[in-house]
């Protein structure tokens, strides 16, 4: 291994392991996948045959070839298991949810300050096609002022999987913890934090053992920001919508690299291809007033999507161990996601907003 390369473990290999992080750590020069966790099994030395298959994860915070440890296990053990490899004097990323609690996070956080090490939440979807278009919008005004801004998440899945842990009770788990923590980090990497949050997180479904649905509202003066999702949403609503002063942006679809993935695309590495074009007709539209005094006369257009691409966070992460860049997710910013989360529980609970302080 190059004094350049930053050898890499990926613990766990369902979903999260081969999808979100053994592919883009494979393509992202100056990273080497040098080893996967999987306890049982063969699916990850079937994919990747050059790469050694441990079955504990001792072995890979024993080994001295890796550096950084990817945390993609269940839910509720992520925060034992980055506590694990900090201690053992590794770089981690911790897949979504950063910690089942705000308590634990903000351990987490002072002990990677304390060990002089990098632990970055996976807040990928900062890499989305979707939202950098978002994101490039709005700094260009392209709807005026914003007023509302709405994030969708959502899927149908009516009837609860069975023999998944995703679908087990615990605070860790269920759908606040599976995809708030995407949109909240979204709403706060463009708005910052909020004044204010009011939220509703139930569950809709006739039989299950987690919650399922949530709506949160983030204020902040002159704006609010609506975060869903539902598991019941059989026609889903548009991804973003944003309404301003001056117009609106609407756009449906989810960014295609997770699709693309599970449909068996290989990631190319990075500088010798780009990852990850959307089809035409899933462009989002801006509808816009250009004479304010004629309301009634519109102009609409297609937007082209950015390229999504979720190799660059792994190129942050991996530019942040070597100090030549800050780390673009931060601690801070996974504490701050799920200390929000714990206070959407307590403003559903008591039917209230809660000021938000941090």
């Amino acid at each position: 291994m190059s004094v350049s390369e930053i050898g890499v473990a990926v613990i766990g290999f369902g979903l999260a392991g081969q999808v979100f992080h053994a592919p883009f750590v494979s393509a992202v020069p100056g990273l080497k996948l040098e080893a996967i966790v999987q306890r049982k099994g063969d699916e990850a030395a079937k994919a990747y045959p050059a790469v050694r298959i441990l079955r504990s994860v001792d072995e890979a915070l024993q080994d001295a070839k890796v550096q950084l440890v990817v945390v993609g296990t269940p839910n509720e053990t992520h925060y034992e298991m980055a506590k694990q490899a900090l201690l053992a004097g590794k770089h981690v990323v911790i897949d979504k949810p950063f910690a089942a609690t705000g308590a634990e996070a903000a351990e987490l956080k002072a002990l990677a300050e304390k060990q002089g090490l990098v632990l970055a939440p996976f807040h990928n979807r900062r890499w989305d096609g979707d939202f950098l278009t978002v994101k490039r919008l709005l700094a260009e005004q392209a709807v005026g002022r914003l007023v509302t801004f709405e994030s969708h998440f959502d899927r149908f899945r009516p009837m609860p999987r069975e023999n998944t842990w995703k679908e087990g009770a615990g605070a860790a788990n269920g759908l606040l913890m599976d995809l708030g923590p995407h949109l909240v980090d979204q709403a706060l990497a463009l708005f910052g934090v909020p004044q204010g949050i009011t939220a509703s997180v139930r569950r809709d479904r006739d039989l299950t053992d987690i919650e399922d649905a949530f709506d949160i509202t983030l204020e902040y003066p002159r704006l609010r920001a609506h975060c869903r999702s539902s598991m019941v949403a059989c026609d889903a609503a548009p991804r973003f919508l944003l309404h301003g002063t001056e117009g609106s942006f609407k756009k449906y679809g989810l960014d295609p690299q997770e699709p693309a993935l599970v449909g068996g695309a290989k990631v190319p590495r990075m500088g010798e291809g780009e990852w990850l074009g959307e089809a035409e007709d899933l462009w989002g539209a801006l509808t816009v007033a250009p004479n304010p005094a004629d309301p009634a006369r519109l102009v609409r257009t297609r937007v082209k999507t950015e390229f999504g691409d979720y190799r660059r966070y792994y190129a942050n992460v991996r530019d942040a161990i070597n100090g030549t860049a800050k780390l673009a997710v931060t601690p801070e910013d996974g504490y701050r996601v799920i200390k929000l989360l714990e206070m959407a529980r307590i403003s559903s609970e008591q039917g209230r907003t809660l000021p938000v302080e941090f």
